[in-house]
């Protein structure tokens, strides 16, 4: 009777190790055959069954990874993602047709679960067709409205840098961490557009978003997130910081719901006082319209996106121009020099003073070439089939512009790995802006914020540089590494800054 049952054992042993087996190789074989590259594909790395490319590539460092594919398998080449198949684009002039000349077909954005799971598809970042559409015209009408990219912005900028300044002094020229008080600085520019008020620097929820803005940035552009997109429904069974980014937007979103709440108390419709005064008069014009993307959710979300991307680029920016100028006091005089010959000490800056402030204006951009903020822009989606480098790259194929191989390219500026004002000018000492120097992507993706963007970069930097002398700690050295993430951000520094 044992010798049977052993017997049974034996064959039953066996038939699962088969049944295994059979499985494992079944799962491989329609891997291969579903993401197999076709023939007019771009080129690329071999992918692992399963997870693709996703463990091959480092995600603290993967724009340069990216790079150094681009030198192995040319300018537009491919990536697998678990089962999501990506195209990478290196170099201006592949991007210039891609994103300008074929804009139309890639202005959609890919379906991202984690992304789609805080926003559900809405706002003007991750949307697509009619609902982007309708947002970001009246997003960008809204904001101009209200001195977006207007001369009548200015003293709301220049008004922000005084509180900025006073919390500077308060340091009295010894070491502080200039992170969450920039953060705030430029924070409050668009809190004025979007919520009509500013905050006030020791604002306790104020603080805490700042913060989170930077947490959730990095996770974004994690494993973490990678993972999530692929695999969504084993990832929302398993926690991690995926969960940490879902929680820390849920909490941003509270915060809004309360500002929108304090809006309805006071709102009147015939004197709207910012974005969301504009946004809720235009739910109520729009009610019952079959093809209106308007309501409450939406505003939500819209609100988010113009709060996070209107906060955290700049401020990443002049942290890094901080750190420059530290590194390098040679060219900190430079530009101080210039400044005191056009505006004095005591004169604010006006955009008008740009033209006049040639070298200032070349520091700038450097500073947000070399500062390389957003090394991978936000990723795009074929909505048709195209050709890109001699390549067919199929409909519904993901498209991630590496603005880093543009803003590097050596066959574009002299000097690329080094930090270089002289990019941004001619023979004669003129600013001249340079064709690849696309920081803000192009085409009809293009950052909405980009001429707040400038004028604040444009308008703090030179008040910051006219009032103060940015130094390292006695025997500190700048580090000048970054933290990965959508953004990259230098590591947390502390600085001194000294009135002049």
């Amino acid at each position: 009777m044992d010798s049977v049952l052993s017997a049974i054992g034996f064959f039953m042993y066996w038939d699962v190790k088969s049944l295994l087996l059979f499985m494992a190789i079944f799962i491989l074989s329609a891997d291969y055959i579903k993401n197999r590259r076709p023939a007019s594909f771009p080129p690329g790395p071999r992918a692992f069954p399963i997870v693709g490319n996703m463990f091959s590539l480092d995600h603290k460092r993967t724009h340069e990874d990216l790079m150094q594919l681009a030198g192995r398998y040319g300018d537009v080449f491919s990536l697998r993602m678990g089962q999501t198949w990506m195209v990478v684009l290196n170099r201006f002039e592949v991007m210039k047709e891609a994103l300008v000349n074929q804009g139309d077909s890639l202005a959609d954005r890919p379906d991202l679960p984690l992304q789609n799971d805080i926003g559900h598809g809405l706002g003007v970042i991750i949307s697509n067709g009619s609902l982007w559409k309708q947002q970001r015209r009246f997003a960008l009408s809204t904001l101009r409205y209200f001195g977006f990219g207007k001369k009548s912005l200015e003293p709301v900028i220049l008004d922000e840098f005084t509180h900025c300044a006073k919390d500077f002094r308060s340091f009295k020229g010894k070491s502080f961490a200039p992170h969450l008080i920039i953060n705030k600085t430029v924070s409050n520019i668009i809190c004025s557009l979007v919520f009509g008020h500013r905050f006030e620097y020791n604002d306790e929820k104020f603080g805490k978003l700042m913060m989170w803005f930077g947490q959730s940035i990095q996770i974004e552009a994690s494993i973490w997130a990678q993972l999530y997109n692929s695999f969504p429904q084993l990832m929302r069974c398993l926690p991690g910081p995926h969960k940490t980014v879902q929680n820390i937007w849920n909490d941003v979103k509270d915060f809004i719901r309360e500002e929108l709440k304090e809006h309805r108390q006071n709102w009147d419709p015939s004197d709207p006082r910012d974005y969301i005064d504009c946004y809720l008069n235009e739910i109520q014009k729009t009610e019952g319209h079959a093809d209106s993307t308007f309501d409450e959710e939406n505003l939500i979300v819209c609100v988010l996106d113009l709060f996070v991307a209107g906060s955290e680029t700049t401020s990443t920016t002049l942290r890094w121009a901080f750190l420059y100028m530290a590194k390098y006091p040679e060219i900190q005089e430079k530009v101080q020099a210039e400044i005191d010959r056009v505006l004095g000490q005591s004169r604010q800056p006006t955009m008008e003073d740009r033209v006049n402030l040639p070298y200032t204006d070349a520091v700038i951009h450097e500073v947000q070439r070399i500062g390389n903020i957003v090394p991978l822009s936000l990723p795009h989606v074929t909505s048709k089939d195209i050709q890109l480098g001699g390549y067919t790259v199929p409909k519904g194929v993901t498209i991630i512009p590496n603005l880093t191989s543009v803003l590097f390219d050596k066959n574009e500026w002299e000097t690329p790995f080094t930090f270089n004002p002289g990019h941004f000018l001619n023979e004669e000492g003129k600013f001249v802006k340079r064709p690849a120097f696309i920081p803000f992507s192009a085409g009809k993706r293009v950052c909405l914020g980009e001429n707040l963007a400038r004028m604040e970069l444009f308008l703090f930097f030179t008040s910051f540089m006219q009032h103060f002398t940015f130094s390292m700690p006695a025997g500190v050295k700048p580090v000048m590494d970054y933290s990965f993430g959508i953004t990259l951000a230098p590591h947390p520094y502390e600085i001194c800054a000294t009135s002049r």
